[in-house]
């Protein structure tokens, strides 16, 4: 038989585990916009893009920059010889050698330096457009989320309301009062009601999957506060011209620094035809079974040999390469166009968004004023339903149709924030505005 002070232990160490570690939905914060943004920068799979299309692009620069300094390479050549010792991949058999070399001048090699210097700038300001896509798409993400919550609960109402008007409608449909077609206009109110209810909670289902590809977080684990989405600023009356904004736009800056490598790079090619100067030298420890003593006295053969001097190169006649630079050529013509064409789209999309942001403006303060109209209508049918001057389904029809102008409401202000928000991406102000986030 067992000590009766092993009961307390056991209950010890029953409890002991749930104040070590209390349960996650405890200790579990919501995740706020400012937050998921934070994450969404550091953990979404195309943050990492941009740090590897950041870090490529610096290479290349350092990979150019670093062709003045001296190339260090050690080595030997041995080898067995039959008559006199030829060279081994241009250099003379040896036990050890050192070879080094270098650019001194070469006019070529300094635009392509200015070429991957404006490459990586252009990068960085690509990277700054990309990082805005993903703010962008992170806080539509959250937004819809929390609208989609707030509606979850109005459907499943909708749906109550619609099934207990539908069971009224059946019983008086069979006890002779109404007519039977009102039967079918209560089932369709409930199909519309579940078709409402599979699409919010289907809205929930997918928008917590991207939030969790972005952010990196577990999808059960993200609970959003809809009280961290800072209000969004108030529409200007006379907005700021395509034109202007389009100038700062980073997709544009891009463009316009891509431009300019592109002119170092044909400035480059077209100099490649000019004279360089590098410097070289070499040092090898020659062995004496290479023959050596054969054609070389030992008062005259050295083991020890270093030669240091400058290689001249005077280019003459290369057609070849006055065809690439011609292509470089058209290349960079091309790149300015591009950028060209880069500003004139954006200037177009902020057009159009300003467009979208006034017209779905006044178009939400139809579906609201149509939504107070319904919510009037359902108080007056009721009213009359007491009175006895109007029907049971008179009250079902003016439900259903307060539940579709709320809808259409809130679909229209969904519509008219994704819009402002997109604005905000093109104006540059998404990234100021989400840090204003509690």
């Amino acid at each position: 038989m067992k000590p009766a002070r092993s009961v307390p232990c056991r209950i010890l160490f029953t409890l002991l585990p749930a104040f070590l570690f209390p349960s996650f939905s405890a200790s579990a914060e919501q995740l706020t916009l400012k937050r998921a943004v934070e994450l969404a920068l550091n953990h979404s799979p195309a943050a990492g893009q941009i740090t590897a299309d950041e870090q490529r692009a610096d290479a290349s620069f350092r990979e150019a920059r670093n062709q003045y300094l001296p190339q260090l390479m050690i080595g030997s050549g041995l080898g067995d010889t039959w008559g006199y010792p030829l060279s081994l991949e241009g250099s003379a058999p040896s036990l050890f050698n050192v070879t080094a070399q270098s650019s001194i001048i070469n006019m070529a090699l300094r635009d392509y330096i200015r070429a991957a210097r404006s490459e990586s700038k252009a990068t960085q300001l690509g990277s700054k457009d990309q990082r805005n896509q993903i703010i962008q798409e992170t806080v539509l993400a959250y937004v819809e989320l929390v609208r989609w919550q707030g509606l979850v609960d109005h459907v499943h109402q909708q749906y109550n309301d619609s099934l207990h008007t539908q069971q009224i409608v059946d019983q008086r449909v069979q006890e002779g009062i109404d007519n039977p077609q009102l039967r079918k206009q209560a089932r369709l109110a409930v199909a519309r009601a579940n078709m409402h209810i599979a699409e919010a909670e289907g809205s929930v289902h997918e928008l917590r999957a991207l939030l969790s590809q972005l952010t990196g977080l577990p999808q059960g684990s993200i609970e959003v506060d809809g009280k961290s989405v800072p209000g969004l600023p108030e529409i200007p009356s006379q907005p700021e011209a395509p034109e202007t904004v389009a100038e700062a736009s980073p997709s544009v800056l891009f463009a316009r620094e891509h431009a300019v490598a592109q002119g170092f790079r044909a400035r480059a090619e077209h100099r490649m035809l000019w004279p360089t100067a590098d410097f070289a030298t070499q040092y090898a420890v020659l062995a004496k079974f290479n023959n050596w003593l054969q054609f070389f006295p030992n008062d005259v053969f050295q083991r020890n040999n270093a030669t240091v001097g400058v290689v001249l190169r005077f280019p003459i006649f290369n057609t070849a390469q006055k065809a690439h630079a011609a292509g470089a050529d058209a290349d960079a013509v091309r790149a300015r166009k591009e950028a060209e064409s880069t500003k004139n789209q954006v200037s177009q999309q902020v057009l159009k968004a300003q467009d979208s942001v006034r017209q779905l403006s006044a178009a939400k303060e139809v579906s609201d004023l149509e939504y107070e109209i319904a919510q009037s209508n359902v108080d007056a049918t009721e009213v009359r339903v007491n009175s006895g001057t109007a029907t049971l389904p008179d009250a079902a029809n003016a439900h259903l149709e307060m539940f579709e102008k709320y809808n259409a409401a809130q679909n229209t202000d969904l519509a008219l924030t994704r819009a402002r928000i997109g604005l905000l991406r093109l104006t540059g102000e998404l990234e100021a505005w989400t840090q204003r986030a509690p």
